[in-house]
């Protein structure tokens, strides 16, 4: 008896059809989704760039692990400041300021840690452990206060966030190189095994702190009382003062929030290198931090952003600079392939809008 092709339902192409509606679905709908093959395909990328001659399985594998850590811990910093930018960025705000709230913090850490004459903790007789916490906790004061003063000038004096931070970073910058002109530092070595610790073999101790910090404010934004503040004060302000919200006190705390950030990343970056470069440090870490906002769906006009997103649009931009390395592209045209896809990710946000 033959078979009737009309009680043989098409199996495998409603599975196909249903596949497809999916993904374009989830590629439509859910920002993490897109972002999420963006960034397989980028290590796909980098895995195929690394290559496979190895003698061993073994051999590859600690290589292709080793390119990882050293990715991840070479972007921990700006990584950190990328989920304050976060923050700023759904309140409708932006901060310019935080490659020089890097330089002004880390320049007050090596003050009061100087093992020298001009050491701040040294010449009151406060050395060793105990000094390197005080440290830690001035700091983490400092730049919370760097970025409550912010918030104040955004809030009670009504200057624009754009104006506020671009001046911050101008004036961050320039009162740190007049006081360290020719200042020459001695970190104690105690200091650097906050990032140079190893775990194992491992020096993985930014990559950690980066990690932790992200959950935290995963939490923040997905179950406290803040986040939803931080999302109705971005998505519309006026509503959000007449439901009772206090904006103003919600956007001082967002950028009280950044510069706290901002002085984690700038004692990692002290503790990892001993040292630090006044005229050029931190130089471009607003546009990294921006850029890896935007990539991981943040709005650029508030309301919506993703502490998830923001680590995937990170890690992005962290594979495409070290592609970029190992192509041999030119430093300089490196900042255009940065742009062009800080361009393209804004696109796609109003493409789906207006969907």
């Amino acid at each position: 008896m033959m078979p009737n092709p009309e009680m043989t339902p098409p199996v495998n192409n409603n599975k196909k059809r249903n596949v497809k509606e999916w993904f374009q679905h989830k590629w439509a709908n859910d920002p993490l989704f897109s972002i999420l093959i963006a960034l397989i395909i980028m290590v796909i990328l980098q895995t195929l760039t690394l290559g496979f001659d190895y003698d061993s399985i073994g051999q590859w594998f600690q290589a292709w692990t080793n390119n990882w850590i050293n990715i991840l811990r070479n972007n921990a910093g700006v990584g950190i400041v990328a989920l304050g930018m976060t923050f700023v960025i759904m309140t409708g705000g932006i901060d310019l300021s935080v490659g020089s709230t890097l330089v002004i913090t880390g320049a007050f850490a090596m003050y009061l840690l100087d093992t020298g004459a001009s050491g701040i903790l040294g010449e009151i007789g406060i050395t060793g452990t105990p000094a390197i916490f005080l440290t830690i906790l001035l700091v983490l004061a400092f730049g919370y206060l760097l970025g409550a003063l912010i918030g104040v000038s955004i809030t009670k004096g009504l200057v624009p966030p754009f104006i506020a931070t671009l001046g911050a970073m101008m004036i961050f910058r320039s009162v740190t190189q007049h006081f360290t002109q020719g200042y020459n530092t001695t970190v104690p070595t105690e200091f650097l095994q906050i990032a140079s610790f190893k775990l194992g073999n491992l020096m993985i101790m930014p990559i950690i702190y980066w990690a932790v910090i992200a959950a935290i404010l995963y939490y923040v934004s997905k179950r406290t009382t803040f986040g939803r503040q931080i999302i109705a004060v971005g998505s519309n302000e006026r509503a959000a003062r007449l439901s009772g919200v206090n904006v103003n006190k919600v956007k001082l705390r967002v950028y009280a929030l950044m510069g706290l950030l901002v002085s984690i990343a700038a004692i990692i970056q002290v503790s990892r290198i001993g040292s630090m470069d006044f005229s050029n440090a931190g130089r471009g870490m607003e546009m990294d931090a921006i850029a890896a906002a935007v990539v991981g769906g943040t709005h650029m006009l508030g309301g919506r952003g993703f502490v998830l997103g923001t680590v995937y649009g990170m890690l992005i931009i962290a594979v495409m600079n070290n592609l970029l390395n190992l192509f041999g592209v030119p430093p300089f045209l490196r900042e255009a392939f940065k742009g062009f896809i800080v361009i393209v990710a804004v696109l796609l946000q109003r493409k789906s809008e207006s969907s």
